[in-house]
């Protein structure tokens, strides 16, 4: 078992020895090892004209973050990270096994460490755990870092998704009313997000069409957002000319 202090480490070897994965959490070509933990970019600049380089994908579980982010990795070509599966290899255990054997507190530190190795990261599409974005801390890089898109769904998708899973949640008398619960607990947290889709019937392919075509709204706002910057910077310094003059 992993020794929690050589967490960071381990973390550290995995993200620069190409541990990006598919959506079923099958490992895929990532980026060169080396010094730099920055993923290279996929295409030739100027052959791709993307919104965003880099994006996470929050929500619960079962509304569908490692399936959308996957193919919204393919949409934009960028790299795909899923927190969980990276605690999973790096631990060398499933998330169940990890919440039984070292507890609650132990997982949530591997996903903090993770936050920050995966806000360093460029041209990647990051998959987040359902309880990551819930941290105030983790919420707080994370949307530093760039857009972070809340996936929704009701309880019942989330239970009809989910409850062939091995999740300890869901071995309960009743897990549609624990769902039910843990769902409003974190709703405040979840309102955050800079972007709430929510996946309900609906094919994946009209959902990734929709997250693109709001970061490209996103994108076009922080552009006008820094324009007025410069421009009210401009005005004030006009200003101080103008007095120093009188």
């Amino acid at each position: 078992m992993l020794a929690e202090g050589h967490l960071e480490a381990e973390l550290t070897a995995h993200l620069l020895a190409n541990q990006t994965f598919g959506p079923e959490g099958e490992p895929t070509p990532g980026w060169a090892g080396g010094q730099s933990s920055r993923l290279p970019g996929m295409n030739t600049p100027g052959l791709i004209d993307r919104p965003v380089s880099w994006v996470a994908l929050a929500g619960f579980m079962g509304t569908g973050k490692s399936r959308i982010g996957w193919e919204l990795s393919r949409e934009l070509s960028l790299h795909f990270v899923d927190t969980d599966k990276l605690i999973s290899r790096v631990v060398g255990k499933t998330i169940p096994e990890v919440f039984a054997e070292r507890g609650e507190g132990y997982f949530r530190d591997c996903e903090a460490e993770i936050v920050r190795r995966v806000t360093r990261l460029d041209h990647a599409v990051i998959s987040l755990g359902g309880g990551t974005f819930v941290s105030e801390s983790n919420r707080r890089e994370l949307l530093r870092r760039g857009p972070v898109v809340v996936l929704t769904a009701t309880p019942e998708t989330i239970y009809a998704r989910t409850k062939n899973s091995d999740r300890p949640l869901l071995k309960v008398p009743d897990p549609l009313a624990i769902i039910a619960e843990l769902m409003r607990e974190r709703e405040g947290a979840y309102q955050h997000g800079t972007i709430h889709v929510h996946s309900d019937g609906r094919p994946s392919e009209e959902i990734v069409a929709e997250i693109v075509d709001r970061l490209w709204d996103w994108q076009d706002a922080q552009v006008q957002d820094e324009r007025d910057a410069e421009a009210e910077l401009e005005a004030l310094n006009l200003q101080e000319v103008e007095r120093a003059c009188h």
